[in-house]
């Protein structure tokens, strides 16, 4: 093991982005070649990169489209790649979501429609369903990225206003074949929720996305309401005939990723435990009970004896309360550091695995016992910086923003903390 332990905790994180390599994940599923064209769709920060491995494996010529967030493009032979704003949508985005659409209309039975989806392709596909705009749409999102809403549920609630989320790619792509090769962000790795489904409509219908509406008191424009009140119990159920060839395929998700992070810690020497793949919750709460376990570690050794490395995964949320520049995984940290504060010996690193962590350029950042020590002596207050959910500035003034730059898949969030 490295002497390091920040260099300890970035091998791990390294590990778990291996483990969802498209150079991996697709050759091991792919699917038969079709008698008749193939097609292939995508969206999401990691959709370039399966769309590059996809035609390296592929054995016949491929045609299509893909979009991703800006700045993570790369390049292909046969497949178009756009680039579009994450997390607010923006025109480009619009613009993608119709070429997806019309990229796959017109096929027939002999075709094979191929869509790569990872998280972050909801935002990069605006589509207005009926009479609403895009600033409609615009509007939504905002609500739901402030709101500190679950990822399911605001996934939910988008499906309702698009043209095509929850299925819909999938319905106009009938009769054509569909096979979703899927990298999973989303805890308990439902498909549905992964871009909100593009190719594959989940079970919400229009009455349960109002009754998340009301239980969150989400703030939304009322032609949205009204659009999900007349267009209730219109939406594209799992057991729909257009739907009875499609494939769905989970590729890569937290849960692979973890537990190649635990090997790698077991091959350094230091026993791994996952908490879970699946957490939940306000970040800033996740991250002081995450450093009551690693105090409880390091103190008195329970749950877990020293040295161990505590992996968990899943998706928190924030609730913007401030105007800040921040991140779930960066405010995760903030409340640990405050949980662990004065203690010698425990380390951690959060981050985004797709490496972008908010709106900045940081994936995450690294937290020890004298994080919050650091941040006083430069002239920092801890709750000053949470109240106002801006923790990236917190850690970018103590130096302890993790920059890896785009990884080129999304599994969720990665945390691990190191009690020696």
């Amino acid at each position: 093991m490295s002497k390091d332990p920040r260099a300890f905790l970035a091998s791990l994180f390294d590990a778990a982005i291996a483990a969802a390599d498209p150079e991996i994940c697709i050759p091991a599923n792919l699917p038969a070649p079709p008698k008749g064209r193939t097609i292939v769709v995508g969206a999401g920060k990691g959709a370039a990169q399966l769309a590059r491995a996809f035609e390296r494996h592929w054995p016949e010529p491929v045609s299509g489209v893909v979009v991703t967030r800006y700045g993570y493009a790369v390049s292909c032979e046969q497949i178009e790649v756009l680039e579009a704003s994450h997390p607010v949508p923006d025109a480009s985005g619009l613009a993608a979501a119709r070429r997806l659409i019309e990229a796959v209309s017109g096929l027939g039975e002999d075709d094979l429609v191929v869509a790569l989806i990872t998280g972050g392709g909801s935002a990069l596909l605006p589509a207005p369903a009926g009479d609403l705009t895009f600033g409609d749409e615009v509007a939504l999102n905002e609500v739901l990225l402030a709101s500190g809403a679950s990822i399911s549920v605001m996934n939910a609630i988008r499906s309702q206003v698009s043209e095509i989320k929850g299925g819909r790619l999938a319905v106009a792509a009938h009769p054509a074949r569909v096979v979703s090769l899927i990298v999973s962000d989303v805890p308990g790795d439902d498909p549905a929720q992964v871009a909100s489904g593009p190719t594959v409509p989940d079970r919400v219908t229009g009455e349960e996305a109002l009754a998340m509406i009301d239980a969150y008191g989400l703030d939304l424009p009322e032609v949205v309401i009204d659009h999900i009140r007349a267009a209730s119990g219109a939406g594209i159920m799992p057991d729909d005939p257009r739907l009875s060839r499609n494939d769905v395929r989970l590729i890569a998700s937290a849960a692979v990723s973890l537990e190649a992070a635990a090997r790698a810690a077991d091959e350094a020497g230091v026993e791994a435990m996952i908490l879970s793949d699946a957490v939940e919750g306000e970040a800033r709460d996740i991250g002081l009970m995450h450093g009551a376990i690693a105090r409880e570690v390091t103190l008195r050794g329970r749950p877990f004896a020293r040295p161990v490395v505590i992996l968990s995964g899943g998706e928190t949320t924030v609730t913007v309360r401030g105007k800040g520049k921040g991140g779930r995984n960066t405010e995760f940290l903030l409340g640990l550091a405050q949980a662990i504060d004065g203690l010698q010996g425990i380390d951690a690193l959060a981050a985004d695995t797709d490496g972008i962590d908010g709106s900045e350029d940081n994936a995450g950042a690294f937290a020890d016992g004298a994080s919050i020590a650091r941040l006083r002596a430069a002239g920092g207050d801890p709750q000053a910086f949470l109240a106002d959910n801006d923790a990236w500035s917190a850690f970018d003034r103590i130096g302890d923003l993790f920059v890896p730059g785009p990884t080129g898949t999304n599994v969720n969030d990665f945390r691990a903390i190191f009690v020696q």
